[in-house]
């Protein structure tokens, strides 16, 4: 005889596989979320900040290729390619996007409903990433470390390096979106200090070669290089032709300075992408960027490299090591 089933018992069955059907069916899809990391430099230079990063993600409780996974897209100082690569990520899509490296408005470009974390050299509400500090609004929320904003301050630590220096060239990209911004704030700085200066096109390869050969028919003394992811991409480079043209130079970021740059004055990068890396795991919890406010990083530092001063022969004051964070010798 048939086996008898009551209502009870086929209901409890035909249950167990509508609940086991899309368990195994959801096991078939990617269970960590995808972090899209947008930026204008290039993986080999960056691999410092990529790690504060990172660390910043730990801190929230994410690992990659544990709980989340990380999609890399690099313009290499390429800007006209950071609208299609926002893109990318974006058409992946991925679950939140972290944009560094000049690739701020890129990525504000793209979309209006994925997540974005930026971490900007600018000014966040007057460029147009947020309404305001406080209450961000939209999808979008960040960290800036205003280093863009420090032409003028840098310019004063370069003539209190070189008080003679009649002629001081600034070199500057015109294509960064923030490149005529600190053009017009240390042309206003060099007017109000009386200070002769000489800007120079920075924009390609090719332009920062002449712009170094153009150093001594123009007479000038010091070097000051703006921030730039661009230049960010050629900071080895712009440290040997400073060493190879013997000119004393001033640059936004410590790892300049690391490497041979003679001195460097700005916030930490680092802590800004750690900041960014933040963010974005609290907003991987479940966070809202409107919610989070713009983070600013308050951390200042001034390094002065003395054995580069030293084979350039320049004399380092005692008050402006007095000033200094970090004495690299």
């Amino acid at each position: 005889m048939p086996l008898a089933i009551g209502r009870r018992e086929l209901l409890a069955a035909l249950g167990g596989v509508a609940t086991t059907w899309p368990l195994a069916a959801r096991a078939q899809q990617p269970l960590n979320p995808v972090v899209g990391f947008l930026s204008g430099r290039s993986p080999v230079e960056a691999l410092g900040v990529v790690a504060a990063f990172r660390k910043g993600l730990s801190e929230s409780g994410f690992v990659e290729h544990q709980n989340e996974t990380i999609d890399f897209r690099w313009a290499e100082g390429q800007f006209d390619r950071l609208p299609a690569l926002a893109r990318e990520l974006v058409d992946r899509p991925v679950a939140v996007v972290a944009a560094l490296g000049g690739s701020d408005t890129a990525a504000k470009s793209a979309t209006t409903t994925i997540p974005i974390v930026f971490g900007t050299g600018g000014d966040p509400v007057a460029n147009g990433l947020v309404a305001s500090l406080n209450k961000p609004g939209g999808n979008i929320t960040g960290v800036t470390f205003l280093t863009a904003a420090l032409g003028a301050k840098r310019l004063g630590l370069l003539r209190d390096l070189v008080p003679a220096a009649q002629v001081i060239a600034l070199l500057a990209n015109p294509n960064y979106y923030l490149g005529p911004v600190q053009i017009r704030d240390v042309e206003e700085a060099a007017r109000s200090l009386g200070q002769t200066l000489v800007v120079l096109d920075g924009s390609t390869d090719e332009k920062i070669e002449a712009a170094f050969a153009a150093l001594a028919p123009q007479h000038v003394s010091a070097f000051l290089v703006s921030s730039d992811p661009f230049f960010d991409t050629r900071r080895d480079r712009l440290v040997a032709l400073a060493s190879q043209h013997r000119v004393p130079a001033i640059y936004q970021f410590r790892e300049y300075a690391v490497a041979g740059g003679l001195m460097s004055y700005g916030t930490s990068i680092t802590e800004m992408y750690r900041l960014v890396g933040l963010y974005v795991g609290r907003i991987l919890k479940g966070e809202k960027p409107a919610d989070l406010p713009v983070m600013q990083v308050a951390r200042f530092e001034l390094v002065i490299n003395l054995k580069t001063a030293k084979a350039l022969g320049v004399k380092i004051s005692d008050n402006l090591l007095s000033l200094a964070d970090e004495v690299i010798e």
